[in-house]
């Protein structure tokens, strides 16, 4: 098989990239990271700085890290059934643009939630998890006022933003939330995209080892 994607079945950055081969339907193989078989040559070869995911394509003879490169390679190389990048440019980089929002503004401050908790006591960070949850809340106030209305990111058109979105919302609903009460507009789009086939495929993939999230 030509291409494999390094990846733990936790990770949101993974889920990411899952939802949008699952979206294309494009055969891989799926390399995990906790595989002591997979370990040794992901993280002293493939990725020293110990990020994932990586996607490796043999044939060309290229490995791609970082989740929307990766999906930006498989929509140049791979043009699957899904387009989750328009064609039209002027589209195009209104995709990118949330793309790049979803990550920086709700997908990072929830991970610095995730890390602190990986943390011993004595070198918590709880300021630093406040800063995050403030950040997080304050973009989702975004979403939920540009969400009214709308099925998707960017409006009918299932993209490369919505890949950014679902783990980004799911697990910030988990570790931040609930916000059922105050963000109904992003809480009714994470149920759609926990309802999308492609979503809800990496989400069944990771039940069991939801155990291992930090409470």
């Amino acid at each position: 098989m030509s291409l494999e994607l390094f990846l733990h079945p936790l990770s949101s950055y993974c889920h990411k990239v899952l939802i949008a081969l699952y979206e294309s339907d494009l055969p891989f193989e799926a390399k995990r990271i906790d595989d002591p078989a997979v370990a040794r040559e992901f993280f002293e070869v493939l990725s020293p700085l110990k990020r994932f995911p990586v996607l490796r394509d043999r044939e060309r003879g290229r490995v791609v890290p970082e989740s929307t490169i990766i999906i930006e390679y498989l929509h140049t190389r791979f043009p699957g059934r899904a387009r989750l990048i328009p064609d039209d440019p002027d589209l195009a980089w209104q995709v990118r643009l949330r793309d790049r929002f979803f990550d920086n503004y709700l997908h990072t401050p929830m991970q610095k939630f995730a890390s602190d908790r990986r943390r011993p006591e004595d070198s918590k960070d709880a300021c630093g998890v406040e800063e995050a949850r403030s950040m997080f809340v304050t973009a989702l106030g975004l979403v939920d006022a540009e969400m009214a209305g709308r099925k998707w990111a960017m409006g009918d058109s299932f993209t490369l933003a919505d890949c950014a979105a679902a783990p980004a919302l799911f697990y910030g609903n988990r570790f931040f939330g609930p916000f059922r009460d105050t963000h109904p507009n992003a809480i009714s789009y994470l149920e759609r995209l926990m309802a999308r086939p492609s979503y809800a495929r990496a989400l069944e993939e990771a039940k069991p080892f939801m155990h291992l999230l930090p409470q």
